[in-house]
C-alpha cells in the first residue's frame, strides 16, 4: 500500500486540527489568570466571527438543515471545551492533555455503537496500545485527584460525542456551518457563566486570547473535514499524537522531566496510532478492490 493511500486528504486534515488544538491549549495553559468559561468565550467570539465571514463570502446560510444534530455537536464541544479547560488549569499540563486524549477510544466505541462502523480486531488491539503508551507516559501521579481525574475523562467523553455528532453529519452540512454553531453555543455559554466574574485580560493576554481563536478555527475546521471523510475511530486516533505534543511543550516550557520511559512511552502511542491508520486504510483499500474489479 504506497504512502498517498495511507495519508488521505481527511488524514492531512486530522495532523492539522491535532497540531493547531495542542498549541492552542499551550496558551491556554499560560493564561492561568483568566478563567476556565471567560477562555471558552473568547476562544468561540473569534471562532464565531471567522465563520460568519467565510459564510457570507462563500454563500452558505448559517442555519443549516439539522439543527438538532448541530445543536447536540455544540453542546457536547462547549462542555468538553469547559472540563478541558478546568483541568488544563487545576492539573500538571501534560497530564491534563492525557485525560482530555483518551477521547479516541470513546470515539471508536460510540463509531461502532452508533455510526455502524467497524474496526477489525487489529485495530482494537492498536486503540488499546495507545492507550496503554498514554498511562506508560504519565504513569502513577499523585498530583491528579479522583475529582480532575474523571473531569478529564469526561472532557474526553464529551469530545467523542462532539466528534461522532460530526461524523454523523457528513453529507448534509457545509465543514463551516458545523463549527459555526458549535461557536454559537460556546460564546453564549461562555458570557452567560462570565458575566458577573470577568477578569479584564491584560497586555499580551489579549494577543494570546487572539491566538487561542485562531488556532481553534484552523483546528476546528480541518478537524470537521476530516470526520467528514474518514471514519471516526480512524481519524480520532490521531488524536493520542497530542499527548506527543504536551510531553513536548513539558519539557521545553514548563520544565517537566522525560525519562527514557517516558519517551518510550511516547513510542508506544505513536506506535499505536500508525498501526490503527494503515490497518484501517488497508482494510479500505481491500474492500474497495472487491467492490470494483476490471473486467479480464
Amino acid at each position: 500500500m504506497s504512502a498517498k493511500q495511507v495519508m488521505t486528504p481527511g488524514l492531512r486534515h486530522m495532523l492539522i486540527a491535532v497540531t493547531s488544538f495542542s498549541t492552542m491549549n499551550l496558551f491556554v495553559k499560560l493564561l492561568p489568570a483568566i478563567p476556565p468559561m471567560e477562555l471558552v468565550f473568547f476562544r468561540c467570539l473569534v471562532s464565531l466571527v471567522i465563520c460568519m465571514y467565510l459564510l457570507r463570502k462563500a454563500g452558505v446560510s448559517w442555519i443549516g438543515e439539522d439543527r438538532l444534530r448541530l445543536a447536540l455537536r455544540g453542546i457536547c464541544g462547549t462542555m468538553a471545551l469547559f472540563l478541558f479547560f478546568i483541568t488544563l488549569k487545576k492539573l500538571p499540563f501534560a497530564s491534563a492533555v492525557t485525560l482530555a486524549y483518551t477521547s479516541p477510544v470513546f470515539s471508536a466505541i460510540l463509531g461502532v455503537l452508533f455510526l455502524r462502523e467497524k474496526l477489525k480486531p487489529l485495530q482494537w488491539l492498536s486503540v488499546a496500545l495507545s492507550f496503554c503508551g498514554v498511562i506508560m507516559l504519565k504513569g502513577f501521579d499523585a498530583r491528579i485527584s479522583l475529582l480532575y481525574f474523571f473531569l478529564g475523562l469526561g472532557s474526553a467523553l464529551f469530545s467523542a460525542l462532539a466528534y461522532m455528532f460530526v461524523r454523523s453529519l457528513k453529507g448534509k452540512e457545509h465543514p463551516v456551518v458545523v463549527v459555526f454553531h458549535f461557536q454559537v453555543v460556546g460564546t453564549i455559554a461562555g458570557a452567560a457563566a462570565s458575566a458577573w466574574h470577568f477578569q479584564m485580560p491584560q497586555g499580551w493576554e489579549w494577543a494570546m486570547l487572539l491566538a487561542v481563536g485562531l488556532l481553534t478555527q484552523l483546528g476546528q475546521i480541518n478537524l470537521t473535514k476530516a470526520l467528514q471523510t474518514e471514519q471516526l475511530g480512524i481519524a480520532s486516533s490521531l488524536n493520542f499524537l497530542g499527548v506527543l505534543y504536551a510531553g513536548l511543550f513539558g519539557v521545553l516550557l514548563f520544565g517537566e522531566h522525560v525519562t527514557w520511559l517516558n519517551m518510550a512511552a511516547m513510542a508506544v502511542v505513536a506506535a499505536g496510532v500508525v498501526a490503527n491508520v494503515i490497518i484501517g486504510k488497508r482494510a479500505e483499500v481491500i474492500a474497495t478492490a472487491n467492490i470494483v474489479k476490471p473486467y479480464d
